[in-house]
């Protein structure tokens, strides 16, 4: 049990961190400071969350086939 609520502050760092990187990328090309490397950069940390997220939600509640 101790160990789901260790995941669950892991998956929520991780979903906090996704947002910010979201926002950051998102006032980038609103405020045309486009660095296309930076972007990319950002855009990639982004998907590495994203899965990083998927596997700590599949930990914490496995997909059952029933």
């Amino acid at each position: 049990m101790e160990q789901n609520e260790n995941l669950k502050n892991i998956l929520n760092h991780f979903e906090e961190e996704h947002r910010d990187l979201d926002e950051i990328i998102h006032q980038m090309y609103a405020n045309k400071t486009i660095n296309l490397m930076q972007i990319k950069r950002l855009k990639k940390r982004k998907l590495l969350l994203r899965d990083k997220i998927i596997k700590l939600k599949n930990q914490i509640e496995p997909d059952i086939i029933a």
